[in-house]
């Protein structure tokens, strides 16, 4: 793998007070660009440490794969001792990262007295209450637009779509209040909730619009791609997912497959034109009827070679399994993976920053942290002694 080295954001510091997805992806982001972000853990560490999925020795691979290339330093932030340490870390970093926001020591009336500059980034909840992905998803509305036309009961999603858009979102809030407090001097106290981004999202995606104008809600269209053409198709080994854009794409998929004349001639019975991606949508049962047995009658391999010289955009379904057997040597061919021994997992594949520049990745896969790896030499960094150190640990203030 080719990447860039210290990253654009050497030199950043944050701390991260934060478990399960939003706010750990916000870190990770942040780390593989090249900020130190220094994990305060508690004693024992924090409730998502053994989330699955597991590796065979136990480990879990949720929070080394979200906590990759960070410190930890281990606290007991129940005690003065404890929240004091925490006090003097914040007062050496840029900015502080949590989803633990309500915490006594940890709030940002707390350690906005260290620093009055402080950059403190909340992911929270829903507005008065606690949420996670699964109930942010619910109340946006997608799960009831989601599956197909047949299906009553809400679909979720496998993807927690809304931990990661706001774990990016944080990123952003993050970097754009230490360009204003670069400029002004001032620090920040922002917050990013779950549900905010959930509902943002179907605002900015035009969702609560046409609910609002039509008086219709989105409807359920199975694999299809509202307002356009997509399908997926079952070859004779496998699916493929195959969707057409734009005219060009349309055209070339009827080029390929031999039913140019066809198409036509349903198009002049219709009185429609299926260059126009709002035709090929209203009719989509015929032209999945129309194009079915081209598919079916081929290999995936097959229809693979025969897409690849058009503008037609395809892939094949593949499992997660798939992805890291047959697709291993390609994924290792790129900037983006690379084999990561991680303490407790052993040598797998780990991807850096999905950011490239010139053919490289601007940062490569680091390895999680242990739980209080780097207490020793945090507290170095803070003037502590050896002895000062030792008497820390003995009275069970850090791990």
């Amino acid at each position: 793998m080719n990447h860039t080295g210290h990253g654009p954001l050497h030199g950043l510091r944050v701390i991260e007070l934060a478990s399960y997805i939003a706010a750990p992806l916000c870190g990770l982001t942040l780390a593989q660009l090249g900020a130190d972000v220094l994990r305060v853990d508690p004693l024992g560490g924090t409730p998502d440490r053994h989330r699955w999925p597991l590796a065979p020795s136990g480990t879990s691979l949720y929070w080394t794969g979200l906590n990759r290339g960070k410190r930890s330093i281990a606290l007991d932030l129940r005690a003065e001792q404890g929240r004091r340490l925490l006090a003097e870390l914040v007062a050496g970093a840029d900015a502080v990262l949590t989803n633990a926001g309500n915490r006594p020591g940890q709030r940002y009336e707390d350690l906005h007295a260290t620093r009055d500059d402080l950059i403190y980034i909340e992911v929270a909840g829903a507005r008065g209450r606690g949420s996670v992905d699964y109930t942010a998803d619910a109340a946006a509305g997608f799960p009831l637009a989601t599956g197909t036309p047949d299906t009553s009961e809400p679909t979720g999603h496998v993807l927690p779509a809304w931990d990661v858009a706001c774990g990016l979102y944080a990123a952003v809030g993050l970097l754009a209040a230490q360009h204003d407090r670069a400029a002004t001097g001032r620090g920040a106290h922002l917050v990013i909730g779950l549900d905010d981004v959930a509902l943002a999202t179907a605002g900015n995606l035009g969702y609560l619009a046409e609910a609002e104008l039509t008086g219709a809600g989105r409807p359920r269209v199975g694999n299809a791609v509202y307002g356009t053409y997509g399908h997926a198709f079952a070859t004779r080994d496998g699916h493929m997912m195959i969707v057409a854009l734009t005219a060009r794409h349309w055209n070339d998929l009827l080029t390929m497959t031999g039913l140019t004349v066809a198409a036509h001639a349903i198009e002049a019975a219709l009185g429609t034109d299926f260059t126009r991606e709002e035709e090929r949508f209203r009719h989509q049962g015929l032209l999945d009827a129309l194009l079915q047995p081209w598919f079916a009658a081929r290999s995936t391999t097959e229809a693979e070679a025969a897409l690849r010289p058009t503008s037609v955009l395809w892939s094949r379904f593949r499992t997660f399994r798939e992805i890291v057997t047959d697709g291993r040597d390609e994924l290792l061919a790129g900037p983006l993976f690379d084999v990561l021994d991680q303490p407790g997992v052993g040598p797998h594949l780990a991807p850096g920053s999905p950011i490239t520049g010139g053919g490289r990745t601007l940062g490569g896969p680091r390895p999680a942290p242990g739980l209080g790896e780097h207490t020793r030499a945090v507290l170095a960094e803070l003037g502590r002694s050896p002895a000062d150190i030792d008497r820390l640990i003995d009275s069970g203030t850090v791990a």
